[in-house]
């Protein structure tokens, strides 16, 4: 007689039920309440790691209401929280509530979306949620892509497909070695450090990197980048392609796209755009003129998670030819069963990416892009560059702040005590200071920028619980904290 496995993993449905409208409850709770909390409790290392514990792993197994509930206790009361309202630090936005209802449905079926026959449904949703982000931003949905975990993996993404596309085929089997020139990437001294991680881990340098200067607009200089391109031909280099902004992660500048894409046409370099910041400020009718040229882009960077408002993980890499991204990344050892055995074209998205085991990161994306529509996302993105202007006038207007530049939905500002003849040498520290405290303070979370040899505050606005009455709040947190620290420091 055959014995049914019974196994202490699983819960029964009314065990499983119980726990998870607690857990609902809960969590619905803490997203009506979440203004009322302090953005971070700043707490140190060796007290969250005595809250944690240091216990061996348990011998026996626990209750799994309790262990749900105690984890609760533990992130609800002791995290800093990238949804609060006044949370306008780096570029993590609040999370979509349906984003959070969709990774919970997504880790129920636990689709593998590496390969279509182990995620049939899911597959075709992540290749229409792709399609969508490139309409998005203006885009054809013929360009190709996938779902990786953020902003670097996008980019990495981009930036290998240029290499296969643009070095010499050679180095797939003999590797960047094997080129008898140097292999060049050219991009603006304001780029994300992803470039400088992508030039060495592939197998480029950090020395192949020619970092261009910006003009007066903070711009990539695209005379200095025609200057530098041409003296790497005359000295043997093999230029591989041009990395544009849209959307610097200091202070929201975007490259002059259209000119930056000219120059790789000029030369048959390739075109990738940073975008995973900026790009979806592309969907604002007034602001076209500023993300002209990135249709012509190659391939493009794009954050879901950070100004679509999806929960992390959520990026995405587009190429405008997907054989690229197959000429880069597929193989085919044996133990891969993946061919198609039904009508239509199967796409296997192991073919597009590093990742094999790939989890279901569009479904929260393409939920949370059918509950809002373009309508909604135009709405909301331009509300959050509205506050950042707010900010900006509020702080050019007020006698001891320093508006400093604002771009897209980020303003960098400073504080600047009345008297006039404090050197900058100490407005730097002062500001230093003043960012550190308010970090750890609680009451309002911006993070770092310098920007013309200033050390600003920056906010970012991609906070769609953020209101007009924050910003003015956030305004006379900021001149109280610095009369504080400078009343220390003088």
């Amino acid at each position: 007689m055959t014995k049914i496995r019974k196994s202490s993993i699983e819960m029964n449905p009314e065990e499983f039920r119980k726990i998870g409208h607690q857990l609902i409850d809960d969590i619905a709770e803490f997203f009506e309440s979440i203004d009322q909390k302090l953005v971070t409790p700043h707490e140190s290392p060796i007290l969250l790691q005595k809250l944690v514990g240091n216990l061996p792993i348990p011998e026996n197994g626990q209750d799994a209401e309790e262990l749900i509930s105690k984890s609760t206790e533990l992130l609800f009361n002791h995290s800093l929280f990238n949804g609060h309202p006044k949370f306008l630090g780096y570029i993590t936005s609040s999370p979509a509530p349906i984003g959070a209802l969709a990774d919970l449905l997504a880790a129920a079926v636990n689709p593998n979306v590496g390969a279509h026959i182990l995620s049939p449904i899911a597959t075709e949703i992540e290749k229409q949620t792709v399609g969508w982000l490139a309409e998005f931003i203006g885009l054809s949905s013929d360009y190709g892509g996938l779902l990786v975990s953020g902003g670097n993996m996008a980019n990495f993404t981009g930036f290998l497909a240029a290499r296969t596309a643009k070095a010499p085929m050679s180095i797939k089997d003999d590797g960047v070695g094997s080129s008898s020139k140097k292999l060049t990437v050219y991009c603006s001294k304001t780029t994300h450090t992803w470039i400088e991680k992508a030039a060495i881990l592939f197998g480029l340098g950090s020395n192949s990197i020619r970092w261009i200067k910006t003009d007066p607009s903070n711009r990539m200089d695209t005379q200095a980048l025609e200057t530098s391109i041409k003296n790497d031909l005359e000295n043997d280099c093999l230029p591989l392609m041009v990395i544009g902004t849209a959307g610097d992660v200091s202070t929201g500048v975007v490259d002059n796209l259209s000119e930056l894409s000219a120059i790789c046409k000029k030369y048959d370099l390739w075109f990738h755009i940073d975008g995973a910041y900026g790009a979806p400020a592309a969907i604002i009718p007034e602001l076209s003129p500023l993300f002209e040229g990135m249709k012509d882009a190659d391939s493009i960077a794009l954050d879901p998670h950070k100004w679509l408002y999806c929960p992390l993980e959520a990026g995405c890499a587009l190429v405008k030819n997907p054989q690229h991204l197959i000429d880069t990344f597929s193989s085919h050892p044996e133990y891969y069963n993946f061919s198609n055995n039904g009508e239509g074209v199967a796409q296997n998205f192991y073919e597009y990416g590093l990742q094999n085991s790939r989890g279901f990161r569009a479904l929260k994306v393409w939920l949370t892009l059918q509950q809002l529509g373009r309508r909604g996302y135009e709405k909301l993105i331009r509300e959050d560059i509205e506050l950042s202007e707010m900010l900006y006038h509020l702080a050019d207007n007020h006698p001891e702040l320093e508006a400093v530049s604002q771009n897209l939905s980020i303003t960098t500002l400073r504080y600047i005590p009345l008297e006039n003849t404090l050197e900058e040498e100490y407005l730097n520290q002062l500001n230093e200071h003043l960012v550190n405290d308010l970090q750890s303070g609680g009451e309002v979370f911006l993070s770092n920028a310098v920007v013309f040899d200033k050390y600003c505050l920056r906010a970012c606005f991609v906070n769609f619980r953020t209101s007009e009455k924050d910003v003015v709040e956030i305004i006379e947190i900021i001149v109280k904290e610095g009369r504080k620290i400078h009343l220390r420091l003088s």
